[in-house]
């Protein structure tokens, strides 16, 4: 969809950026990423860009600074030099008529994404649990230097949109109440550690596999993912046909005043085809590209948990397409999934390798206080936002703490025991209510049995009766991995094996 029709559409819906701007009767229009109470980036050069006529000279006035430039193919930009923290200020855009946008805050903005837990909502679901104590998180949620920015998840886009049909809002409970709950508790509890104004995009679909997110080009240009895009464009043969058939159907029906189930049900069916390989990156990714955000948080990985060894590929990949996106080495933090019947380790194990062989990214282990045996979408998202808090805190802004439990690092097998070494220890290891659990060993038969595990010092010492040479060891290897390994920050260790394939 264009810039100019998606205006219109907005326009129809009563939603419009107009009416979240002051504008004279203009061809002018600023990109929909610029409406009042929007968070800027600060401390970076900031695009600001929108539509005119051709010709058009079009200057944008923010806090002392006056920026112009010539209208070319119906689109403008111009760029703002770096801003310091701050706020609220106006934006003046003139041209043909002016457009006044108020209420802006300078600070730093995060992107929140990644599919049903990340986009799960603070407010009361129908077919979902609750967030835990979602009435007082509510009542509660009033924050005036968090700002809230959600991209609808209507469907997908086989090219590259320019735009978003959306606003910036206030953080208060009515706007929180449809916000992520995962993005809104990561910015509460970031936002008074960093002191300067926050801005959460939420951009998200629930069920959605990460090749949805990711640049279809990339991952065609990727021998391990090419059979992504191969099975894409065999589901997409006709698509154009199919469509065109099918609104014709639905425009009969509405004309002879009666309903077509089967067409509309059709329809809607083969729409959500958009969505995929790419389909969401085109959407609701790539229109945000031009604005300037301090990083990413990511929960995903569910509707790849049959792939694990693809996504090891996969998830790397999506990371260097955003960054590539966005001209910027931004910092990538993702939540490893929580335990759940159904979904192996092996996805954890992905999630974990990326952590390990990607720079700039963090991971946040939920595999202790958030009961989801059953559940794919438990309620304990304030778990999930503070420890995601707790690493763009270390990682990103510096603060000297502990943001993880024990890392793995390496193996020695000495004799009838394996000697583990690990990261991110603390002062100690701690095992947490009695003896360590979780741990199992196999000699070079792979046949795993249970394991004492003995803390000594900053490492491990792992055994078992009967098991003389051993070879392999892992931890919390199942579905449901609920163990008592941690540090001395009391946060967990993540499941890991020595014998990676």
């Amino acid at each position: 969809m264009s810039f100019i029709s998606s205006v219109k559409k907005i326009g129809l819906l009563g939603i419009p950026v107009v009416l979240a701007c002051h504008a004279a009767v203009a061809d002018i229009r600023l990109g929909n990423l610029f409406t009042d109470h929007a968070v800027l980036q600060r401390n970076t050069v900031v695009p600001v860009w929108g539509t005119a006529a051709d010709g058009k000279t079009i200057t944008v006035s923010f806090n002392g600074q006056q920026v112009s430039t010539i209208a070319k193919d119906g689109r403008w930009m111009v760029k703002l030099q770096p801003l310091k923290a701050g706020g609220p200020y106006t934006l003046i855009a003139s041209g043909d008529g002016t457009v006044t946008v108020t209420d802006i805050l300078v600070g730093d903005v995060w992107l929140c994404s990644g599919q049903s837990n990340m986009d799960k909502e603070v407010g009361p679901h129908k077919n979902q649990p609750n967030v835990d104590n979602y009435e007082q998180e509510l009542a509660n949620a009033t924050h005036p230097q968090i700002r809230l920015f959600k991209v609808p998840a209507k469907e997908g886009a086989l090219t590259p949109q320019e735009e978003v049909n959306a606003a910036w809002s206030l953080c208060d409970s009515a706007h929180v109440s449809a916000f992520s709950a995962a993005g809104y508790f990561f910015g509460r509890d970031l936002q008074p550690a960093i002191n300067v104004p926050l801005g959460l995009i939420h951009s998200c679909w629930g069920g959605t596999p990460a090749e949805f997110w990711l640049d279809k080009s990339v991952m065609a240009a990727n021998p391990e993912l090419q059979s992504l895009v191969t099975a894409y464009e065999k589901s997409m043969q006709g698509f154009e046909e199919k469509i065109n058939n099918l609104q014709d159907a639905l425009k009969a029906a509405n004309a002879a005043g009666t309903t077509d189930t089967a067409s509309q049900k059709s329809y809607n069916q083969l729409k959500l085809l958009k969505r995929n390989c790419g389909g969401l990156y085109n959407a609701m990714i790539y229109p945000l590209r031009n604005f300037p955000i301090t990083g990413v948080i990511w929960y995903q990985g569910e509707s790849n948990s049959d792939r694990a060894k693809q996504y090891q590929t996969l998830f790397p990949a999506l990371i260097e397409n955003w960054r590539d996106t966005w001209h910027q080495d931004i910092p990538f933090l993702f939540v490893q999934i929580a335990p759940n019947k159904g979904k192996g380790p092996e996805i954890r194990e992905a999630q974990f390798l990326t952590w390990k062989r990607v720079p700039h990214t963090a991971m946040v282990v939920t595999t202790d206080g958030i009961d989801s045996t059953f559940n794919l979408h438990p309620g304990n998202k304030q778990l999930v936002g503070a420890r995601l808090a707790l690493a763009a805190r270390a990682m990103v802004y510096k603060e000297k703490l502990e943001y993880s439990g024990p890392v793995y690092e390496s193996a020695v097998f000495n004799g009838n025991q394996a000697i583990i070494s690990f990261s991110h220890t603390g002062k100690s290891l701690v095992a947490k209510g009695g003896p360590l659990t979780g741990f199992t060993i196999a000699d070079a038969d792979k046949v795993f049995v249970a394991a004492q595990a003995k803390i000594s010092g900053n490492k491990l010492l792992v055994s078992a009766k009967g098991v003389k040479n051993p070879v392999a060891v892992r931890f919390g290897w199942t579905d449901i991995p609920h163990d008592n390994f941690y540090n001395s920050a009391g946060l967990p260790a993540s499941p890991f094996r020595t014998d990676v394939e």
